[in-house]
């Protein structure tokens, strides 16, 4: 019989031998360590939703797109004097926003047929038929000129919006903007001045919009304002041409002009651009493509 001892000896070897022969193989590949085959093609991103337009509760709102100092509030304060028009102070939609603050929230407004635009378009909507139902008047007219800078934004919003392109020389609008300022940077005016004709000028070519002057407007308020009624559809009022006689709220800065110009209650004759005045080319054509002499 063979003597126990050896026998363990023997499996103590093999076990020893086993574990040195493991310690100095190289390591083993696992598939975890085998590198991911890379994508020869980029995924395409999916396309951002876009959400279709909600009912509005005023479907034909009326934009008056205009430059700063182009006598906006003037022509906002005849229009209040309607007894069927209402046109408040600026109402500055540009800036009103909604914040979808959460992961989820836009995959909850897209659950409701709702996107970002969209959810703003709503309330922006929302303020209007608000101020038109305060007002009990008919036809509500926001004036505020930098609407003048998304006026494609405004017509996505309301495909049956009306406007009413108010222009002003743009060398008269310089001169304005700098008396009003402490410290003017001529170029930098200059530069804001263009933005907003380009702009003027890319409504005036694509929106079967109305088109007057300030010039005219003052020179000849009642023969103006007679062409909005009949573009608006609405009769023409002798007491629009006397608004003084009527509230149209505070006159203070970022809801419009404050001037004295604007609170003496009169309609007062435009200030004419300087004739010895240099405009930059492509203000030059703009102003004579509006009819302005070069």
């Amino acid at each position: 019989m063979r003597d126990p001892r050896i026998n363990a000896i023997g499996k103590g070897l093999k076990r020893r031998g086993r574990l040195i022969a493991e310690a100095v193989s190289p390591p083993k590949r696992t598939l975890d360590a085998v590198p991911a085959q890379r994508s020869t093609e980029a995924e395409a991103a999916p396309e951002p939703y876009v959400a279709p337009r909600a009912p509005r509760l005023v479907e034909s709102p009326v934009f008056v797109l205009s430059s700063v100092r182009s006598g906006s509030t003037l022509l906002r304060v005849l229009l209040n004097s309607h007894s069927r028009i209402r046109a408040p102070h600026e109402m500055h939609l540009r800036t009103v926003h909604v914040n979808l603050s959460r992961d989820f929230t836009a995959d909850a407004m897209k659950a409701l047929e709702l996107d970002k635009d969209e959810v703003e378009h709503v309330l922006w909507d929302r303020l209007l038929d608000l101020e038109l139902a305060r007002s009990g008047k008919e036809l509500i007219v926001d004036k505020t000129p930098p609407n003048t800078l998304m006026w494609r934004r405004l017509h996505r919003c309301w495909p049956e919006a009306r406007y009413i392109v108010l222009l002003r020389h743009p060398g008269a609008v310089i001169a304005s903007l700098t008396s009003r300022r402490t410290d003017p940077d001529h170029e930098a005016i200059e530069a804001e001045v263009l933005s907003y004709s380009e702009k003027l000028e890319e409504a005036r070519q694509n929106l079967a919009c109305h088109v007057i002057t300030y010039e005219d407007l003052t020179a000849e308020p009642e023969q103006v304002t007679r062409g909005i009624c009949d573009y608006l559809g609405v009769p023409w009022e002798p007491a629009m041409l006397d608004y003084g006689s009527k509230d149209h709220g505070t006159f203070r800065p970022q809801l419009g002009d404050w001037s004295s110009t604007i609170k003496s209650g009169r309609i007062q004759s435009a200030r004419q651009a300087d004739p010895n005045a240099t405009l930059s080319p492509r203000l030059s054509e703009l102003a004579q493509a509006w009819g302005y002499p070069s």
